[in-house]
C-alpha cells in the first residue's frame, strides 16, 4: 500500500491524523513545524517524537518531498523544472531571479482543460488536478527555496478549476504554522471559472491576475474558450464589489499578438470595459507554439499600447520576457517529456 504524504496537510488535517492515530493533540504542531519550517524529508527527523511515535507514522505515512527530475537553466539565470508526478505525466514550475526577487511559478494541474489557442499545455488535454503535496513540493523541493520572496500560480492549469488544493497550499503558504508569508508575496492567475472565481475572491487575500488577452467578447471566445462559461464583462462586474485599492492587487494579463489585439482600438475598448476597476494591466510578449497561427507584437507596437493606457489612466507595464532559450512558453518542456515517453 503506497504511504500517504505529509507534505501539503493543513493543521487541521495534521489534527485528525495525530487523533486517528492516538497521538497527543501537540504532536500536530510538531509535525506542521518539521514539515513546513525545517523542512524535512523524512519523519526519522522529527527528534521531538518519540521513536515510537516516528515508527507509528512511518507504517502509514511519508514527508513526501519527490526532488525535479530535471533542470534546464537559461542564459538569463531563468530555470525551468521538470517534476514527474506518475502514470508518465509531468509539470513544470519556473524560477525567476530578478534583482532583490525571485520568483517561482508554479503549476496547478497535468495539462488544462481551458485549450487556450496560445497555449502549449492546453494542447497535452487534461490529465488530472495536482494534489496540495504536488503543488507545494515544486516550491520546497528546489534548490533556491528557502530564497523566494514571491510565488505565481500562472504554470500549467487553471488553478481555479482545482481550487480546493489551491486554497489548502495558500493556507499553508500564508499561515503561523507554515511559511508564515504575507499574502501579497503570492499571485493566483485565472482566465475565469465560474465555480471557482467567488469563492476564491471570498477565501483568499492573495492577489489575482485575469488572463484577458482581448476585450472583445467574441474574439476572446476564439483565443479562450472559456469566455462562454464566465465572460469577461461578467466577471470585471463581479470584481467591482471587491476592494483593491489596499494591500490586494489587481493585474489583467494581456498577451499581445500581431495583427490581432494590438492596435489602439483595442486599448480603447480594454480601457472602456476596466473602466472605475482600481488595476494594472501586464503586457506579454508571445512565445510561439508549433502549428498556432500566431505571432508576438514588435517592441515598438507594444510600447505604444502602454502608454496609450498609461497616459488614460490605467497603470501598465511590458513584462520582461525570460528564458526564452529553454523552451520558455508554459507546457513545452513537458509536452517534449510527455512525447519521449510515448
Amino acid at each position: 500500500m503506497d504511504k500517504k504524504p505529509l507534505l501539503g496537510m493543513t493543521l487541521s488535517e495534521l489534527q485528525v491524523l495525530v487523533s486517528q492515530a492516538g497521538l497527543p493533540k501537540f504532536t500536530a504542531k510538531q509535525i506542521a513545524s518539521w514539515l513546513y519550517e525545517k523542512k524535512v524529508t523524512n519523519i526519522d527527523e522529527m527528534t521531538n517524537l518519540s521513536k515510537k511515535n516516528r515508527d507509528l507514522l512511518n507504517q502509514e505515512y511519508t514527508v513526501g518531498a519527490a526532488n525535479p527530475i530535471q533542470a534546464v537553466k537559461s542564459v538569463d539565470g531563468t530555470i525551468k523544472y521538470l517534476f514527474s508526478v506518475g502514470d508518465k505525466n509531468s509539470i513544470e514550475s519556473v524560477y525567476i531571479p530578478d534583482e532583490d526577487r525571485a520568483t517561482l511559478c508554479v503549476s496547478s494541474q497535468v495539462g488544462c482543460k481551458m485549450n487556450c489557442l496560445f497555449c502549449m499545455t492546453g494542447k497535452q488535454g487534461f490529465s488530472g488536478n495536482l494534489s496540495a503535496n504536488q503543488i507545494l513540493n515544486q516550491i520546497q523541493t528546489i534548490p533556491e527555496s528557502d530564497t523566494l520572496t514571491n510565488i505565481v500560480f500562472m504554470g500549467m492549469g487553471e488553478p481555479m478549476d482545482n481550487l480546493d488544493e489551491v486554497l489548502k497550499v495558500l493556507e499553508i503558504l500564508t499561515s503561523d504554522y507554515g511559511y508564515k508569508w504575507s499574502p501579497k508575496r503570492i499571485t493566483v492567475s485565472t482566465v475565469g471559472v465560474r465555480k471557482g472565481f467567488e469563492r476564491f475572491l471570498q477565501e483568499s487575500d492573495c492577489h489575482l491576475a485575469v488572463s484577458i488577452h482581448t476585450p472583445i467578447a467574441s474574439q476572446r471566445k476564439d483565443l479562450m474558450p472559456a469566455e462562454k462559461g464566465l465572460p469577461i464583462s461578467e466577471m470585471v462586474n463581479i470584481l467591482r464589489d471587491y476592494d483593491f485599492s489596499k494591500q490586494r492587487r489587481l493585474s489583467f494579463e494581456y498577451i499581445m499578438f500581431k495583427g490581432v489585439n494590438d492596435s489602439i482600438s483595442h486599448a480603447k475598448k480594454l480601457l472602456e470595459l476596466l473602466d472605475g476597476l482600481e488595476c494594472r494591466v501586464n503586457l506579454i510578449r508571445f512565445h510561439a507554439i508549433p502549428n498556432v497561427d500566431l505571432n508576438g507584437s514588435d517592441m515598438e507596437t507594444m510600447t505604444v499600447f502602454r502608454d496609450y493606457l498609461t497616459k488614460n489612466g490605467v497603470f501598465t507595464t511590458i513584462r520582461a520576457s525570460r528564458g526564452e532559450d529553454i523552451f520558455a512558453a508554459c507546457g513545452m518542456l513537458s509536452t517534449m517529456e510527455k512525447n519521449k515517453n510515448k
